[in-house]
């Protein structure tokens, strides 16, 4: 059972975009890791574009399964992880993780921001914290 992605996103008007995002990409070969990272940033972008406000679902892409949670706020967020992981964990992550930012982050830089320019260092402690080891490793 492994998370690959968790990533929030703006569903502003008229696009979505990317606010922050944490990869781990640490069981693909080496070669393949920028673009397993930008598959992951596209279908993320797409499933939020595609979602209604207020909305979750799970969607399968691949050999992956797709979280997603669109707040009414447009604040939307995606875990990407496979198809062991419980949904349940996965859309209890999204609402912790997304109730974090808005109070860490303000909702006028929602719809400018970037990875860039948002500052919010908490996702790459969520992805390891929630990632499912196998016993003895």
């Amino acid at each position: 059972m492994r998370l690959y992605s968790l990533s929030i996103l703006y569903k502003g008007d008229p696009k979505v975009h990317l606010l922050k995002a944490a990869y781990d990409v640490s069981t693909f070969n080496f070669f393949q890791r920028s673009s397993v990272q930008e598959f992951m940033t596209f279908t993320s972008q797409l499933i939020v574009e595609r979602s209604e406000l207020g909305s979750r679902a799970s969607v399968k892409e691949q050999e992956y399964l797709c979280h997603v949670y669109v707040r009414n706020d447009g604040l939307a967020g995606v875990v990407i992880a496979d198809n062991e992981y419980p949904q349940r964990v996965c859309f209890t992550l999204l609402d912790k993780v997304l109730d974090e930012f808005s109070r860490q982050v303000s909702k006028v830089d929602w719809p400018s921001g970037s990875p860039a320019t948002i500052s919010y260092a908490a996702l790459d402690g969520y992805l390891s914290k929630y990632q499912v080891r196998p016993p003895g490793s």
